[in-house]
């Protein structure tokens, strides 16, 4: 059954057990004032909800709620089944600890704002805690120079100057043309010559088009967007806000670990 399906599923079945209990509560106002015609009928239920809005308030609330549950349960099952693709994929760089017990998947354009702004915490925290895997994902969306980037960045995963380039085109301002990305990757000792050649190579367009797959799969269409244990975190996120999962993934993973044993 689809996550659309069952959230479907879910919601007629939670709008009928809600309407139930407007119902009930009508019957319940109907046996305190009786009635005999169908029209009389219809104005002691228009009475009823009308003395009683909150009702109407509570069911779209719990509807919203038993919904917004179901999209949750559904999507970490999402996750866990794509977990390999995200953290294993054998192709994406894995900064930070390489056998660190939690793993950030981070979503990112080169020429995202929000992904700028993001960068420095998302590194620092990764560097101070000394236990994170950190799995980068190109996910170019912003235009054809967006798309150059992420080439360029899996390119020089050959070279074996991706972190560093990666970190100068995160800080980078303005546009990133090729002769812009020539530049960035002259400052970080990349070999030019050797760089553009592998952009050229199908496999790291195949990367690209990887991660494409993968996002649609997750439902991203924007940047950033990050996994942090069994979590979607769309969008940016505070350090504290990221410091909470990171210690909620580590909380789980433990948990997981002693229910095997």
């Amino acid at each position: 059954m689809s996550a659309r399906t069952k959230l479907s599923s879910l919601s007629i079945l939670s709008f009928v057990a809600l309407v139930g209990l407007i119902a009930f509560g009508v019957y319940q106002y109907m046996m305190e004032k009786p009635t005999t015609t169908e029209d009389e009928f219809g104005e002691r239920v228009r009475a009823y909800l009308l003395s009683n809005p909150q009702v109407l308030r509570e069911v779209i609330a719990e509807l919203a709620k038993q919904e917004e549950m179901a999209a949750a349960t559904d999507r970490k099952g999402l996750l866990a089944s794509l977990s390999t693709e995200l953290k294993e994929d054998g192709y994406s760089f894995v900064a930070g600890n390489p056998d660190g017990d939690v793993t950030i998947v981070e979503f990112f354009d080169y020429r995202c704002g929000y992904c700028k702004q993001t960068f420095p915490e998302v590194m620092k925290a990764v560097e101070a805690d000394g236990n994170i895997r950190l799995v980068l994902k190109e996910f170019p969306i912003l235009g054809a120079d967006s798309f150059l980037a992420a080439q360029a960045a899996i390119a020089s995963i050959e070279q074996g100057k991706y972190l560093e380039f990666h970190t100068a085109l995160m800080s980078s301002r303005g546009g990133l043309t090729m002769e812009r990305i020539r530049s960035i990757a002259t400052d970080v000792g990349l070999d030019l010559e050797k760089l553009e050649a592998d952009m050229k190579k199908d496999a790291v367009r195949a990367v690209v088009e990887k991660n494409y797959a993968l996002a649609k799969q997750l439902g991203i269409s924007g940047t950033p967007a990050f996994v942090i244990g069994d979590e979607f975190i769309p969008g940016v996120i505070s350090s504290e806000q990221m410091q909470a999962l990171i210690a909620a993934a580590r909380e789980s993973a433990e948990q997981a670990d002693k229910n095997k044993s």
